[in-house]
């Protein structure tokens, strides 16, 4: 088969890499030329940076898309039109396998539910977070439980993707500049139980709607009983661990591992990460709130502590009034940055909400430190992407914890 795999970041080039091992022929296709494919031309991947021509395609049999790639993209569309499949990352990942998979997907907590559930099962962590799915290719026994965290761009594009455990942690709007509505982004969600039989297991939050596919259903909240209280802080993480634990329980785990499991896990960097205390102020890294609810989330795991937050970046097409609305009286300061300022400033204004355009983290980190006093948290929450002033969030985070280093 001649496969062209389009989008040459970690996943695309995980997925070329495994076909080539497998000796398939391989095109690899990015808009940038900017790219260090050194390992994809070692490995005789055919190569093509800086163009997306629908020639490409001629005698392609399957393309594989990368999450940053949209649906509407020329060649995606070119592929479609030629009745050409076209698979996500993690689609390929699944089919190259032969690991059952345990699939994480949601709107929040994605991320600290699968490394929570990697702890808990010794299992290795894949997908949207790490390592490309592919990556694991050779690499894992047969029989080898794959914890597999799904994002919505990954589950656009899945067919046969068929998780033996699927769970999905919430569902709020989220990435609509993407999908253009929220019944999209839904569907798209919802893909992750479709190919599920009823020897699989659906994890859901209590009360939630029917899901696609014939597994057996296990719901989950909050307030569920668990086997230990989890070490990481928020109600919103107690949530995380209801739906681990449901989880690991239909993957045979026993109660003493996944109680051990909660009482050490630390969570993971950009959630709700203390970087230091200074004088009595706490800083606290929470870079990956991307979306209004996520905030909602980082703010209200601090009840009736001062906090001074920090709010701003890319937009994603989402409402900022309900989170201006919602904010507690303990909110003592708040410091606006990047290409949402305008959007959030209107909001916080309408809601009766004071608020600085710092424009920039630096010199929000520096106004918020300036103004805080012992027992206050200034809390990095976003509510909104990087992609304005920083490559990713990581890179954001990793920038409030360089600027707080400098404080000392």
């Amino acid at each position: 088969m001649r496969f062209l795999v389009l989008g040459l970041a970690r996943s695309g080039q995980a997925a070329a890499l495994a076909l080539r091992r497998r000796g398939k022929e391989v095109i690899g296709v990015d808009a940038s030329a900017e790219l260090d494919t050194g390992r994809l031309a070692e490995s005789g991947v055919e190569l093509h940076l800086g163009t997306e021509e629908e020639r490409l395609l001629d005698g392609v049999e399957t393309l594989i898309k990368s999450p940053g790639v949209p649906a509407e993209a020329p060649l995606v569309a070119a592929a479609r039109s030629r009745g050409i499949p076209v698979w996500s990352e993690v689609e390929l990942g699944a089919r190259l396998l032969a690991n059952p998979i345990l699939g994480v997907t949601g709107t929040n907590g994605k991320t600290t539910t699968s490394e929570l559930l990697g702890v808990m099962l010794g299992a290795p962590v894949a997908g949207n977070v790490g390592r490309a799915l592919c990556d694991l290719d050779g690499e894992v026994e047969p029989e080898q439980l794959v914890v597999c965290e799904v994002s919505s761009f990954q589950l656009e594009d899945v067919h046969e993707f068929r998780p033996r455990v699927a769970v999905l942690l919430n569902l709020e709007p989220d990435h609509l500049d993407r999908h253009g509505t929220f019944e999209s982004y839904r569907d798209a969600k919802l893909r992750i139980f479709q190919n599920q039989t009823e020897a699989d297991t659906a994890v859901v939050p209590r009360g939630f709607e029917k899901v696609p596919g014939g597994a057996t259903r296990i719901e989950f909240a909050a307030d569920d009983p668990l086997p230990a209280e989890p070490l990481v802080p928020g109600e919103h993480n107690r949530e995380n661990a209801a739906a681990a634990t449901a989880a690991a329980r239909a993957a045979g785990l026993d109660d003493d591992a996944i109680a051990e499991a909660l009482r050490t896990f630390p969570g993971v960097a950009h959630r709700l990460e203390l970087v230091a205390e200074i004088d009595g102020v706490r800083f606290v890294n929470d870079s990956k709130a991307t979306n209004t609810s996520a905030a909602r989330r980082g703010i209200a795991a601090y009840p009736g502590q001062p906090l001074r937050l920090i709010l701003g970046g890319s937009l994603k097409g989402e409402s900022f009034d309900e989170l201006a609305e919602g904010l507690p009286p303990t909110v003592r300061s708040i410091d606006l940055i990047g290409e949402a300022t305008d959007d959030l400033a209107a909001a916080l204004g309408r809601a009766g909400r004071d608020y600085r355009r710092s424009r920039d983290l630096a010199t929000a980190v520096g106004a918020a430190a300036g103004d805080a006093e012992s027992g206050d948290v200034v809390l990095l929450s976003p509510a909104c992407a990087s992609y304005d002033q920083f490559k990713n969030f990581e890179e954001r985070g990793d920038m409030f914890r360089r600027l707080v280093k400098d404080l000392w």
